[in-house]
């Protein structure tokens, strides 16, 4: 990419666009082109074929997605698959139809059968069933991975496909039902701290194992491979570290200085065992994260703070 290049950062207000965002600015791309979803509607197929037509990108970020946590994706089922496969089939289309040179489509970890070996190997794709609550998410994004992959095979279209693990970081979604766990415990615990509260809930067991990357360190992924990978095959970006959710949120509750105890509420789900990214085809290609969890949470936490008014 240079740095005039005209590229499309679909879904830049987003946690991952934003932070993509953030990261070709700061290398000094000038022409990067965005559209909040009121003045674009990816779903709409008429809508994404004119924009293609009148600004001809570049190259591609299709960050843009219908996201939420455990319990939002088993309620919206039917919202997930349908927006999610509407998004991507017109921007992944368009970008063929008008000669993208590259694009990158960003799926998701749960796009992994839900008792695969850990740690998740690229190849394990379609090789088992999926974690139930979050089957029609995962459905589109492996399909968004096909996609791309069928248009390279048909019309040699140079798009490559990324699976990040559990994010969290600037500009991060902190719904108290259709957040994920991380941003909902930051909440939480907060809420719990400026309430004096004596205990927090936190959801399931607290025993499923989880590997969190801060969204930063995502779009340096991004941006290295963007400039440096062009194979057919996804590659997944994590640390290729994780821990426990009752650690998790032990260490949540010494970023926010929350003196109470904590419970578990076995009567909500779990979701997948373990969720482990092996990252070795990304480490071996010359990438690593640098971004501690301690230090992500303690930033992502200032970014709450700034932010919380809105979630009142």
């Amino acid at each position: 990419m240079e740095k005039n290049d005209k590229i499309y950062i679909a879904g830049h207000r987003g946690m991952v666009g934003s932070a993509i965002y953030r990261k070709l600015q700061n290398e000094g791309y000038t022409n990067l082109v965005t559209k909040q979803s009121g003045e674009l509607d990816l779903r709409n197929q008429a809508a994404v074929a004119d924009f293609f037509e009148k600004e001809k990108p570049d190259y591609v970020f299709l960050a843009a997605a219908k996201v939420g946590g455990i319990v939002a994706n088993n309620t919206y089922r039917a919202d997930f698959l349908y927006e999610n496969l509407a998004i991507q089939n017109n921007v992944i289309h368009q970008s063929y139809v008008h000669g993208v040179k590259k694009l990158m489509f960003l799926g998701s970890s749960c796009i992994y059968p839900k008792l695969a070996s850990q740690p998740l190997k690229e190849e394990y794709l379609l090789t088992g069933r999926l974690e139930e609550t979050n089957e029609p998410y995962a459905i589109a994004k492996i399909a968004g991975i096909k996609m791309c992959e069928a248009y390279r095979d048909q019309y040699a279209c140079n798009f490559i496909s990324v699976m990040p693990t559990n994010l969290y970081g600037f500009n991060d979604n902190y719904h108290p039902e259709n957040s994920h766990v991380l941003p909902a415990l930051i909440r939480k615990f907060d809420e719990a701290k400026e309430q004096q509260l004596s205990e927090v809930t936190i959801w399931g067991s607290g025993s499923p194992m989880r590997e969190f990357l801060f969204a930063d360190d995502l779009a340096d992924a991004c941006y290295f491979l963007m400039q440096n990978y062009n194979d057919p095959s996804l590659v997944n970006i994590g640390t290729g570290e994780d821990l426990t959710i009752k650690d998790l949120a032990l260490l949540i509750k010494e970023t926010i200085g929350f003196a109470g105890n904590l419970a578990f509420d076995t009567s909500k789900p779990d979701g997948t065992p373990r969720k482990l990214m092996d990252v070795s085809k990304l480490h071996a290609l010359g990438w690593k994260h640098t971004t501690p969890l301690q230090k992500g949470l303690e930033l992502a936490y200032q970014d709450y703070l700034t932010k919380k008014k809105a979630y009142a």
